[in-house]
């Protein structure tokens, strides 16, 4: 196998090599073409002058004489014979060479000279590997790095140190945590150790999260040579004053100062042969209070690892046999090290691609740890690696909670020692009852997509300032989303969140509201409006100052006339057609997040998928004014809130309550709910339509644990597709007494019980005493 690799990349840089020189120009013609370019460049300036000077003199609207063409085109031969006396007969290039011609030729030539030494160092490795023995560290490090010690950090920035970034970000939020008063009180002394830095690539690459100025002193520490040299250069050329370089073993530094805040391993654990010893002299300066360790390496896992780590045997041994080629240790033990002596805050696992090898990802991790003494850390056991149930499509279907806080409000009566479970769903409500002072607020949802936005939601309030938020989920999208996400985000999301928005970010270029499963369904919304030309009249529709103005509006929708007073008969015909193509279950589902169960329930009442709908819209659209106060269907005809029509969270007043510490009570979790309700006590459960969706037997599970988990005189809450849900008799039998606050039938709601009017009743039920 090695033997192969080894000459099937000898064959690509003999190919590559080849193909350079041949269309490569020889230095001779190249020179000539480029003094070519620039004696037409002059030949045209020294025209344009002559024609400016000479338009001067010439009365407007006069043609130039015909004796000055042929002076013109006299110096022109003149100057044709001197090109050629000074240059022979070369081809005239004229625009045959252009600027991108000559880019390209450049980009080759630059192609080239990374390539040369990435396949020399390939040649080096083999060979040295093969008498390891007869080389210490320091030549070894030497004869690999020399070759290539000029062009290392333009090789590496075409994407391979994938987890470099990643890890530098995630030690500045933590050095600068501004939930940390510590931390904030240290900034300008601070000092930081890299050890095996080499280039010191990354105090540049650490300037984009954090600014130098906040180091005191900043250490690379490097044993070879060629790279330290490098590093020297480029700390004298950007005027580092605080950047030392230091050329020793990484096992044996000392910082100056004794202390140091931040202590990073960028590639560069897997390479040390003492790994241990290097990481116990690191304990020996480490700030034992707020110190923080990152560290970026390739890795293979071990037999039996954490699920994120988890490999399977074929990429255990190959991997760890390739970069065994390299003298590079991958095997697991360096982290579990860092594991035993260091408390983890952050880890991601994931994989990278090789420069010019197609196809392959090498494996790289980024982990964060702080020491045990930091009084504001507690050690925390590894993620769980949760997949999405096939039933759920590969994204959230929910951007927003589909049901209305407003009333849930009085029949919750939140307070301060309130501890509150709740379904996800789009996250909204899970801030809406922190913001309202519940001591803890548990979210739980199936869908590992549905925890991520929430998670992602708890983070931009946590780490972002208030225009940024509003432009991520007020606005649906951000020209800086990228940027953002890289800094300030990431570094605090769990592996499963960023596994997910990393491949979602487009979804704030787009819109966000136009993404997800609920989401295709707005934009197929959307496009109806702008082909059937009513996307003007929805806009004022949504924009309307009263609510008279909205009721004229919408009535004059054909389509509601056509609901409205529709003969029965042809209704009938009518809902059967529309149901079978467009409230289908399999639609309803997947687009609307309606369950199969729950589609049969709405049945189970005597009423069709299309009168439900229809019967929705119409007492939301009559009785709710959309413009300043239902932003769920604000957001569904335009794709965006506005700050007078959102939710809760948004409102900078309820968003500053939330940043100042209401929102530290947030726990997400991915998991069945009833897991998450066995883990405490519980004054209040939100169910939301959560029980329409269970079959018999889970609704006597969830029962049983609400009566074990509720504490006596807590209270629980729900929605239904039914206007009597058949359960309610189970939570009856397990100590509860249910009450129903209100029916879609009640003559005195109009046919509107809340700003979303989805669900047919409301219910809440309290845990008997005794």
């Amino acid at each position: 196998f090695f033997f192969f690799f080894f000459f099937f990349f000898f064959f690509i840089e003999k190919l590559f090599s080849s193909a350079l020189e041949y269309i490569r120009p020889s230095p001779r013609l190249f020179h000539r073409a480029l003094q070519h370019i620039v004696l037409k460049a002059k030949q045209s300036e020294s025209e344009s002058m002559t024609t400016e000077s000479y338009d001067k003199d010439v009365p407007a609207g006069r043609h130039v004489h015909r004796r000055t063409r042929e002076k013109s085109s006299h110096h022109n031969q003149k100057l044709n014979k001197t090109e050629k006396k000074k240059f022979g007969n070369i081809r005239r290039l004229r625009r045959t060479v252009s600027r991108k011609s000559l880019e390209l030729l450049n980009d080759g030539k630059r192609f080239r000279e990374d390539l040369t030494p990435w396949m020399k160092t390939i040649w080096v490795k083999l060979r040295l590997n093969s008498r390891r023995n007869l080389t210490d560290q320091k030549d070894y490090l030497e004869n690999v790095y020399a070759p290539q010690a000029k062009v290392y950090d333009r090789m590496r920035a075409k994407g391979f140190l994938w987890g470099r970034k990643p890890m530098l970000a995630s030690c500045a939020e933590r050095l600068t945590d501004s939930y940390d008063s510590r931390r904030q009180s240290q900034l300008g002394d601070l000092v930081w150790v890299d050890l095996g830095g080499g280039t010191a690539e990354n105090i540049s690459l650490m300037s984009k999260y954090i600014p130098l100025k906040c180091f005191k002193s900043i250490y690379v520490v490097d044993l070879c040579s060629s790279l330290c040299d490098i590093a020297k250069q480029k700390v004298e050329e950007n005027g580092w004053t605080n950047v030392h370089v230091v050329e020793g073993d990484a096992s044996l530094f000392v910082p100056d100062e004794g202390t140091a805040d931040l202590v990073t391993f960028s590639y560069s654990l897997s390479m040390m042969r003492d790994p241990f010893n290097t990481i116990d002299k690191m304990f020996s300066y480490l700030d034992p209070n707020v110190g923080v360790v990152g560290v970026a390496d390739f890795y293979v896992s071990a037999k039996f690892d954490y699920p994120h780590r988890q490999m399977s045997y074929f990429n255990r041994f190959l991997w760890k046999s390739i970069f065994d080629i390299d003298n590079i240790e991958l095997g697991p033990e360096r982290r579990q090290y860092l594991d035993h002596r260091l408390v983890r805050v952050f880890e991601y696992n994931s994989s990278g691609t090789i420069p010019y090898i197609p196809f392959i990802k090498a494996p790289y991790y980024t982990w964060v740890g702080v020491p045990p003494t930091d009084a504001n850390v507690e050690r925390a056991e590894a993620e769980e690696k949760r997949s999405r149930p096939m039933t759920f499509p590969p994204t959230f279907i929910y951007s927003v909670n589909w049901e209305d806080p407003i009333v849930d409000k009085p029949i919750l009566k939140i307070g301060p020692e309130d501890v509150v479970l709740t379904l996800t769903s789009g996250g909204c409500n899970t801030l809406h009852l922190a913001a309202h002072g519940a001591k803890h607020v548990a979210s739980v949802d199936l869908n590992p997509a549905q925890s991520a936005l929430c998670e992602l939601k708890v983070q931009a309030i946590k780490r972002l300032e208030y225009e940024d938020v509003w432009k991520m989920f007020g606005e649906g999208k951000h020209e800086n989303i990228a940027e953002i996400f890289e800094s300030k985000l990431a570094p605090w999301l769990s592996q499963g969140s960023l596994n997910f928005w990393s491949k979602k970010l487009h979804y704030f270029q787009d819109g966000l509201y136009y993404h997800g499963a609920m989401g295709k369904v707005l934009l197929a919304v959307y496009w109806l409006q702008v082909v059937f030309g009513y996307r003007k009249k929805f806009l004022r529709f949504t924009s309307a100052k009263t609510i008279e103005e909205q009721r004229e509006i919408w009535t004059s929708f054909w389509f509601v006339k056509l609901f409205l007073f529709m003969p029965n008969l042809v209704f009938t015909f009518m809902q059967y057609i529309l149901t079978l193509i467009f409230l289908n279950k399999a639609v309803c589902w997947l687009g609307l997040g309606v369950p199969p169960r729950q589609y049969n329930l709405i049945g189970s009442d005597g009423r069709g998928m299309c009168e439900y709908a229809g019967a929705t819209l119409n007492g939301a659209a009559m009785n709710t004014l959309m413009s300043n106060d239902n932003y769920f269907y604000k957001v569904c005809l335009t794709g965006s809130f506005t700050k007078d029509s959102c939710p809760e969270y948004l409102k900078e007043s309820c968003f500053k309550k939330l940043k100042d510490g209401l929102v530290e009570n947030i726990s997400v979790h991915t998991d069945y709910f009833g897991s998450v309700l066995a883990l405490r006590k519980y004054t209040k459960v939100i169910l939301m339509d959560h029980v329409d969706w269970l079959n018999d037997d889970l609704v006597e599970q969830l029962a049983a644990g609400l009566e074990k988990q509720v504490v006596p005189g807590g209270r629980i809450i729900w929605r239904s597709a039914s206007l009597n849900p058949p359960y309610t008799k189970v939570f009856a039998k397990h100590g509860f007494e249910v009450q129903c606050v209100h029916r879609i039938t009640d003559k005195e709601h109009n046919g509107c019980i809340d700003r979303v009017n989805m669900y047919a009743s409301f219910w809440y039920a309290d845990r008997k005493t005794k």
